[in-house]
């Protein structure tokens, strides 16, 4: 009875190492190789060493409303400075994996917020105000936050509460205009202008408050105006034929993200007709326009991924973070453009340097360098 159990007890033993032996071959014939092209199990590893090298990973969403120059240029700016923060704090803001574009579409807008969900994201960057608004109606019921980028008037898009303190999930970096300003320097260049176009989109909130204020302006100079607006590229074409035929001497623009994705198929007809397009943002010029006025997107880029910064590495509330407005820089102008419509660029420098305002000089491109 004694030889049998011990005949068992070897037998047991022997099966153990045989299992034992098995584990340690598979081990050492995985998959994984080294650089030079040997068994992994033959580089020598420190476990603690292995695990000091872990980066910590955030998911940032950011979701760009349409293609055009002045969206591109925030989010290239917005991927830009996080790169530069994941090599100063040495973590990993990952947001190759999650950058999504709206192509100027609610229900693309609205998939995209449920993907950035499903893909569980620490923050959601949305670029432009119709961006903004279908992220806060999705991600934030879901408890992710939100730093926006470009909207224009978060507080009449309903995004805030406040501008100093938001009051929720969500605040940013705003784009807002003054309005007045530009008014001014269209007056300074031509003191005897009678009739103004006003080309917007009205299914963008961002051009709501400076439409009002230019109106508000014109008002009050007895200066007269032609509203037209468009949803889409052939409508917004069609605005500017009908401005032309009314006989403006000058258009303004806000920034709005009709007109802007627009630009390049309009600016030559109203070089044509010798009408100046005065609008929100440098980019409007670099497509063609002969004015812009605004932030500096680039800036407005970087400003934006600070925030996120802020919120996800040191525990920033977008409820008491005010939403950031960036001061305006000088004027740009198109010299081709200035050119074609019969203007001395000289005195349109003259003219604003009255106000003090400088300016700087762009030519015609479809997207900044």
């Amino acid at each position: 009875m004694k030889n049998t159990n011990i005949v068992k007890k070897i037998l047991s033993a022997a099966l153990s190492l045989s299992l034992v032996l098995s584990l340690a071959a598979c081990g050492g014939s995985g998959s994984g190789t080294s650089s030079a092209g040997g068994s992994a199990s033959s580089q020598p590893q420190d476990a603690s060493s292995s695990s000091s090298e872990a980066v910590k990973e955030y998911k940032v969403g950011i979701v760009k409303f349409m293609d055009h120059a002045s969206l591109d240029q925030i989010e290239k700016n917005i991927q830009k400075e996080l790169d530069a923060k994941s090599a100063e704090l040495g973590v990993n803001f990952n947001y190759k994996d999650y950058t999504a574009n709206g192509q100027g579409d609610r229900t693309t807008l609205n998939q995209i917020a449920a993907q950035m969900v499903a893909d569980g994201v620490d923050v959601v960057v949305p670029i432009a105000t119709p961006a903004a608004q279908a992220m806060q109606s999705v991600v934030v019921e879901e408890g992710i936050p939100v730093i926006f980028a470009a909207v224009s008037d978060p507080v009449t898009a309903k995004l805030v509460d406040d501008m100093d303190a938001p009051g929720g999930l969500i605040t940013g970096v705003s784009d807002a205009l003054n309005t007045p300003m530009i008014m001014d320097m269209m007056v300074a260049v031509d003191p005897d202008i009678q009739k103004v176009g006003l080309l917007y989109s009205k299914s963008e909130d961002s051009s709501k408050k400076p439409i009002e204020e230019a109106k508000a302006y014109l008002d009050e100079h007895n200066i007269a105006y032609v509203e037209k607006t468009g949803t889409n590229t052939d409508e917004i074409n069609s605005a500017v034929d009908s401005l032309i035929a009314e006989g403006v001497e000058a258009i303004f623009t806000p920034t709005d993200n009709t007109v802007m994705s627009a630009e390049l198929s309009i600016f030559e007809k109203l070089n044509d007709a010798k009408i100046p397009h005065y609008t929100g943002a440098n980019s409007f010029a670099l497509n063609g326009a002969f004015f812009g006025y605004g932030v500096d997107y680039d800036d407005l880029g970087a400003e934006t991924a600070d925030m996120v910064v802020n919120l996800l590495v040191n525990g920033a509330d977008p409820a008491t973070t005010p939403v950031v407005i960036l001061a305006h820089q000088a004027a740009t102008i198109n010299t081709e453009t200035c050119e074609a419509i019969g203007l001395s660029l000289d005195d349109v420098k003259a003219a604003f340097a009255t106000l003090g305002i400088g300016v700087v000089e762009i030519t015609t491109a479809k997207s900044f360098s």
